[in-house]
């Protein structure tokens, strides 16, 4: 129902508008209070760079902070990620991961990519936290957050906002009547703008998510995803029909398609429930870290990289690195 009300194709957004012009008058106040330093904001000791987006659910951020740091540990940099860890609950922040640190603890996505990278990462609801805990821990040379566009309370030196190619704004109003967190003028003000998927506009840098090696939960075995041939397929996502359409433009036989909420926590009964005739069960690899330490031997998941038409993105953050006097290389 919110998928209709956000694409404009249900006219039941005009009853929720009241709660969007105070969620729109309460944004624009807060952005204007920091521009004006009525609202402290801290400064980290080496560049920042968001990595955000504009509206509410999945947008394809998590993969751009994996391809962002990746590329920066090629060049030889020391980057460190920060996240709020949102669907964790740890009894301390600011928590730095470790190779035990669970999905309960300090959320999917930066478990997936500390596992992907192997870079540090903090996460705590202050951001600031989070930052201070790494800069303590290690010495870096460059702060990616995933996450926290609008987290003003932490200067960034460099702003990436990801756009859904294929959903874009919606319709365009604030939450809860629309998807945005913030108008799509803000779009004027960021450093770059990269569209996951659908067709790219203007200085817009178009971005696709590839993937074709399936692998194996329990076993840990690869193969081309092609072989899976016919599959239950999950997705606990921000848009899982991106993932089911995937599986399905790679050839992939849908036996059924099961959508849960953003960040969902699963149990290993109602997975199982669903093939009991032991057919495959694949998952995107965000699911995967949650199902970890119950797997079947018929579950796999779909690792995905991001592949940018530019590489203007990583140029313009490695010459602020080198160009910054906060740097600590």
């Amino acid at each position: 129902m919110i998928e209709r009300i956000w694409s404009g194709k249900s006219w039941f957004y005009i009853l929720l508008l009241p709660f969007s012009w105070l969620y729109g008058a309460i944004t624009l106040l807060r952005r204007f209070a920091y521009q004006k330093g009525w609202l402290a904001s801290w400064e980290a000791s080496v560049p920042v760079v968001i990595v955000g987006n504009l509206t509410a659910g999945g947008n394809g951020k998590t993969p751009v902070v994996i391809w962002l740091v990746e590329q920066l540990i090629q060049q030889g940099f020391k980057p460190g990620v920060v996240s709020r860890g949102y669907g964790g609950k740890s009894d301390h922040y600011p928590l730095l991961l470790t190779s035990d640190t669970s999905p309960s603890m300090a959320g999917d996505e930066p478990v997936l990519i500390y596992h992907r990278t192997g870079a540090p990462v903090a996460v705590a609801p202050n951001r600031r936290d989070a930052v201070k805990a790494l800069l303590a821990q290690y010495e870096l040379d460059v702060i990616i957050t995933d996450d926290g566009l609008q987290h003003y309370a932490l200067q960034r030196d460099y702003e990436i906002v990801v756009i859904d190619g294929q959903r874009r704004f919606g319709n365009g109003w604030w939450l809860p009547a629309g998807p945005m967190r913030e108008r799509a003028g803000r779009l004027n003000s960021v450093d770059a703008i990269i569209v996951n998927g659908g067709v790219s506009q203007g200085n817009e840098i178009s971005m696709v998510l590839e993937g074709d090696i399936a692998v194996n939960l329990k076993t840990g075995e690869k193969k081309p995803v092609q072989q899976i041939k016919k599959a239950v397929a999950i997705a606990g996502i921000g848009h899982p029909p991106r993932f089911f359409n995937s599986l399905h433009e790679k050839g992939i036989e849908l036996i059924t398609t099961k959508a849960f909420s953003d960040h969902s926590d699963y149990s290993a009964q109602e997975l199982q429930d669903l093939t009991p005739d032991l057919e495959p069960l694949i998952m995107t690899e965000k699911d995967a870290v949650k199902c970890q330490h119950f797997a079947q031997d018929n579950w796999w998941y779909l690792p995905v990289s991001a592949e940018l038409n530019s590489q203007s993105v990583l140029k313009q953050v490695s010459n602020l690195i080198y160009g910054s006097k906060k740097t600590c290389i």
